[in-house]
């Protein structure tokens, strides 16, 4: 099977994977189709999971390929992913920075100047829309790498990352789709709003495939680029999302679920 895949254009390839991301993401937006309201204990052992999924992804499918890479191109080993990971993680950061005199203006009570929970649920709208971005780019570069080096073993790695951020992407999908119904928004608003979190990724699978392609050189940065923004992420959003309330232990287990869900993916399959 990896044979005949690898005839295929690396773009085509990250295009299909990164559609399949996004109806990953609709179908966990689908499951407010199936809750009469938010269910707060799984919401955050959905959140948790998906946590811990993105910090396995972060090194099996990232982290480590950019630290082999850099080696067989006589680089300093540790360099491109310790360089890519802060740039990666100074990019989500620097992008959240700029959003606070956008966000008074447009989603701020100007009477009381507070937050409400309508505003919340932007806000983590937003957080997973934006980390789609370096999760379509992971998957983008991952195909890409095989126009350079057309190894079944990095074709392997390339559908690890895509299975494993399709499965969590189902908790990231309801986590938008459920808190949205709990605002009062229909069912099949919600659920536009919680699959459209995920168009970004074959915009952004597509430009990733054609950086490495034209720009190989690059490739470890890229890749721990992807990873630096994927754990800010989740360090800065998921994580401390999923512990609000008293289902902390839940959201913790889910992680832990989550976290070895993907690491046997990545092992089982790359």
């Amino acid at each position: 099977m990896f044979d005949y895949l690898i005839e295929y254009n690396p773009i085509h390839l990250a295009l299909f994977g990164t559609i399949f991301t996004w109806l990953t993401t609709a179908a966990g937006a689908f499951l407010v189709f199936f809750f009469q309201r938010n269910n707060k204990k799984l919401l955050n052992m959905m959140l948790g999971f998906a946590a811990g999924v993105m910090l396995a992804a972060s090194f099996w499918s990232l982290l480590d390929p950019a630290i082999a890479m850099a080696e067989d191109r006589g680089m300093i080993k540790w360099m491109p992913a310790v360089s890519g990971f802060i740039l990666g993680a100074g990019f989500v950061m620097l992008i959240e920075k700029s959003l606070p005199l956008f966000y008074k203006r447009m989603m701020t009570d100007k009477a009381t100047q507070t937050r409400s929970s309508w505003q919340r649920s932007f806000m983590l709208i937003f957080a997973i829309t934006l980390h789609n971005i370096p999760e379509g780019l992971a998957i983008g570069v991952a195909f890409g790498a095989l126009s350079a080096n057309p190894d079944p073993a990095l074709l392997a790695g390339a559908i690890a990352l895509t299975i494993g951020i399709g499965i969590q992407n189902i908790p990231e999908g309801a986590a938008v789709s459920l808190p949205l119904r709990r605002e009062g928004y229909s069912r099949l608003k919600a659920f536009n709003y919680g699959q459209l979190s995920g168009i970004v990724e074959p915009i952004a699978g597509v430009a990733g495939a054609l950086l490495v392609i034209y720009i190989s050189p690059i490739l470890p940065f890229a890749l721990a680029f992807a990873a630096g923004a994927m754990v800010y992420v989740v360090a800065r959003e998921l994580i401390p999302e999923s512990q609000v309330g008293a289902e902390g232990d839940l959201a913790t287990i889910g992680m832990i679920l989550g976290f070895a869900v993907m690491m046997t993916l990545d092992v089982a399959l790359g």
